[in-house]
């Protein structure tokens, strides 16, 4: 086959991807400008809360607990149980002076779904709950939490429902990007989803659930990447999750590239995962017009967006020593995904160290291969010593 032909259809096979791609995302980011969040008007029921903290090697967890137990939401109304899974005796000791539940598991190979397959089979009998919460060890709440999933829960009239997870930490450049990353994400899968009448996607922590629905349900996942399980699970039996923005769950970010590419890298195999066992059922969804269980195929059918973004950059540099005409239309897509980020980030990331970050973006993926690390580390390394300088030029 000739050269040229061949390189045609590579080409434009993978501009059609990367375009279907920022097409979605820039559909449901402009969604997310149009966004109005519910008022959740005061209620005088009060549902009994079980918040559940799985922990897997993770101290930080005793600040999560804390956190918890520092309601205004009235104490006999929540139970709280953390699995603390492969952390170390101080953390456990700590945690057992604390008035909660203490589990501490030894699974062989830990996941979280098998962790909160135990909280829930370890719950006293006797307890009636109404909704349980699913917070990760490491995350902070406000003291008014769960007077707002409360009446969240009240007023939304569905059986799950997601909290704004945001960033309690941006110290480091990959923990930047990881905030930045999670606010795209709550601007294109949240918001946006909402304002368009679909349903809320879910992330790691900040959910909430039907007491009775997670009991039967969470017994069924049994892959690593429970989140996505739950959300397959939830679209089959046409459960809304609906989001509130308002409702803040502080997440610890990854603070090493490698801590955050391994992060990504699980995602990555997940939404694959979710992707193979879903794609057959897109038939009879498309048949049955269920838009949530369609919208989740094609959202799952995606190249994440480090992926997306690394492939526009590599044929926007190759193209132009091959042939220059092709490259036009990979610049024009770049800067439309440049604009989709713009919108997607709230302005209180824009901070003084935001340039130095969005520099710093190609650098992070690139310590996952052996060959790219060392020159990642090299840029990495000059501008410490950049920033270094500024701050004695500043004393000074």
């Amino acid at each position: 086959m000739d050269f040229w032909l061949i390189l045609y259809i590579i080409d434009w096979v993978l501009f059609g991807i990367m375009a279907l791609t920022a097409l979605y995302m820039l559909l449901f980011t402009i969604a997310s400008l149009f966004y109005n969040q519910k008022e959740t008007p005061k209620t005088k029921h009060q549902n009994r809360f079980i918040i559940l903290i799985p922990s897997y090697k993770n101290p930080r967890v005793v600040h999560t607990v804390k956190s918890v137990l520092a309601q205004s939401y009235p104490q006999r109304l929540f139970d709280v149980t953390v699995i603390s899974d492969h952390n170390d005796e101080m953390t456990n000791f700590r945690l057992a002076q604390e008035p909660v539940t203490l589990l501490t598991p030894n699974f062989k190979k830990s996941t979280k779904a098998k962790a909160l397959q135990l909280a829930i089979n370890n719950l006293p009998q006797f307890k009636i709950y109404d909704i349980v919460i699913v917070l990760d060890g490491g995350s902070l709440v406000d003291v008014e939490f769960l007077d707002q999933m409360n009446e969240a829960f009240e007023s939304s009239g569905t059986k799950a429902i997601q909290a704004h997870r945001t960033s309690r930490n941006r110290d480091t450049t990959a923990a930047r990007m990881g905030a930045i990353f999670e606010e795209i994400n709550n601007s294109i899968f949240r918001r946006g989803h909402v304002a368009l009448g679909l349903s809320a996607g879910l992330c790691g922590g900040g959910n909430a659930y039907d007491f009775n629905w997670f009991k039967q349900n969470i017994m069924q996942v049994k892959s690593p990447w429970e989140v996505k399980e739950i959300e397959t699970l939830l679209v089959r039996q046409h459960i809304y999750v609906e989001y509130f923005d308002h409702i803040l769950v502080y997440d610890e970010k990854r603070r090493t590239a490698e801590d955050f590419n391994q992060e990504r890298g699980n995602w990555i195999r997940a939404q694959f995962q979710a992707f193979l066992r879903n794609i057959y059922r897109l038939p009879s969804a498309l048949f049955g017009q269920q838009y949530n269980y369609i919208d989740k195929i094609i959202q799952w059918s995606l190249p994440p967006r480090l992926i997306m973004m690394a492939i526009i950059i590599g044929m926007s540099i190759i193209l132009p020593a091959i042939y220059m005409t092709l490259v036009f239309k990979w610049w024009i897509l770049f800067a439309i995904v440049l604009l989709i980020c713009a919108l997607a980030t709230p302005d209180y990331l824009v901070d003084d160290k935001w340039d130095s970050t969005f520099y710093k973006v190609p650098l992070i993926p690139m310590k996952s291969f052996p060959g790219l690390s060392k020159i990642a580390d090299y840029f990495d390394n000059l501008e410490q010593k950049r920033a270094q300088k500024d701050k004695k030029n500043k004393k000074k």
